[in-house]
């Protein structure tokens, strides 16, 4: 027995083989023969027994393996747009892809050991036009490519193996192209494997956790500890970076607490960074998806936008900036559920007797004396006195600071992004807002703790033969 309260069962000499095993399945939650690669299955089952007890213990996380699939049940907290599906090139998946993709599931669950790429396409195409404004003509070259790209993301993780012909020559032609797929039905019942009857589901916030128990005063207060702390280790593995002010009180806790970092350390090999807003969890061994500082141009203007704005709010010979309190995460996500929600097939839906909507009332406009949120025009109210304001960048400043980080740079940015310098604005703030560096508000964005880690970034142009590249 190590003493730890994770990996338990697990050698010094293992140690570092488990965690990787750890990253491995956190990063991907489903892990077929080939996907992510050809190491990850066996990985998984050298240490199958730790990883569920510890993941369950851990996080509230349910590791399944059957057949040649390893497949991680998540315990969703909050909704999240920040990682979408994503094609071979790399192209986000649109509500058109997810929807073939979602069709392609269900042909697949009632298909035999091999189908034709021409006959799924025959048998999506007859849902699909069942769909109002959905349809697909493999004429049409816009669905031919949405539909090879929902067909190709189901390749890639293993639950379709050609065995004959190629998706590449059907997408060029579909009147002479064709392939024929293995169906691997274990892949496919892996993924999906929904938590509710979905013609039961009135609201997108039912297939979140339910268990409640760190805010169910009916529950033991050991049961509220040990929920409140999964949740805290489940925000830190999960978020860039989190906020103390957005989460409930006993999970920020238990970010406070010293017990978090040595669990996140003992299971992943990472260590937590805290500061007094918030914490994160340092990657330094590409766990992350996406990283940030990252490569490319976009990541490489975000990290020198983040120093103009660090630099700016701490500029004491400049007009002082203004500070807005920050959207209301739960208004935020309130917001969210309503959008998907709307999509919901009322058609089909076969509501429970004894289960209610789990959304908030709406929120109404502030009378006069109400000073958070937005005012009546969308906009963040000015209010200098008070917690928690964050400072206020405009879009007139961001864009003066693109530019001239264009013209400092020069040759480290393409001919593309001198062209469109507002393309390069816009997605180096998308950027900086999916790690929670910026809240995006109407007129500019409101700068977050976050944006201080780099305030003394300096930056310089590595010099080569071939075009030089920017490095943060």
């Amino acid at each position: 027995m190590s003493g730890h309260r994770f990996a338990e069962e697990i050698s010094d000499l293992e140690l570092a083989d488990y965690q990787r095993a750890v990253r491995l399945v956190l990063r991907h939650p489903l892990i077929t023969a080939g996907w992510p690669d050809e190491k990850a299955l066996p990985r998984v089952r050298r240490f199958a027994a730790s990883l569920r007890h510890d993941l369950a213990e851990a996080f509230g996380y349910r590791l399944e393996l059957h057949g040649a699939t390893a497949r991680l049940v998540r315990t969703r907290d909050s909704l999240e747009t920040d990682h979408p599906a994503r094609s071979r090139n790399g192209r986000p998946f649109d509500r058109q892809r997810y929807a073939y993709l979602s069709l392609c599931l269900a042909v697949l669950g009632r298909a035999g050991i091999q189908i034709t790429l021409s006959e799924l396409a025959e048998s999506v195409a007859a849902d699909a036009g069942r769909i109002t404004g959905l349809g697909l003509d493999p004429d049409r070259g816009a669905d031919r490519r949405a539909f090879v790209d929902a067909v190709g993301w189901l390749e890639e993780r293993g639950a379709l193996r050609t065995a004959d012909g190629s998706s590449v020559a059907w997408a060029s032609d579909p009147g002479t192209g064709e392939a024929l797929y293995d169906v691997a039905r274990d892949v496919v019942l892996a993924l999906f494997r929904p938590s509710r009857v979905l013609q039961h589901v009135e609201s997108v916030t039912a297939l979140l956790d339910r268990s409640g128990a760190a805010d169910n005063p009916n529950s033991s207060g050991n049961a509220a500890r040990r929920a409140a702390a999964q949740a805290a280790r489940r925000a830190v593995v999960e978020q860039p970076v989190v906020y103390l002010a957005e989460v409930a009180e006993p999970v920020a806790n238990h970010l406070r607490g010293s017990a978090l970092p040595a669990d996140l350390y003992r299971l992943t090999g990472l260590r937590v960074e805290r500061r007094a807003e918030g914490v994160l969890l340092v990657d330094t061994v590409n766990f992350s998806v996406e990283r940030f500082p990252g490569t490319g141009s976009v990541a490489q203007a975000a990290v020198l936008l983040a120093v103009e704005m660090a630099d700016r709010v701490v500029d004491p010979d400049r007009r002082r900036v203004r500070r807005f309190p920050p959207p209301e995460p739960a208004e935020q996500r309130l917001r969210l559920a309503r959008e998907i929600d709307a999509g919901l097939p009322t058609g089909t839906l076969v509501p429970l007797p004894d289960e209610s909507p789990d959304l908030a009332p709406a929120a109404t406009d502030g009378g006069p004396g109400d000073d958070g949120g937005p005012d009546a025009f969308g906009r963040p109210r000015d209010d200098q006195a008070g917690p928690g304001r964050l400072p206020f960048a405009t879009d007139s400043f961001l864009q003066e600071s693109t530019d001239q980080i264009l013209r400092r740079y020069g040759k480290a940015f393409g001919a593309g992004w001198h062209a469109d310098p507002q393309r390069l604005r816009t997605e180096a703030v998308a950027l900086l807002a999916r790690f929670g560096a910026v809240a995006i508000v109407p007129g500019g964005v409101l700068v977050r703790p976050l944006v201080g880690r780099y305030r003394n970034t300096v930056a310089t142009v590595k010099k080569r033969a071939t075009t030089p590249e920017l490095f943060a």
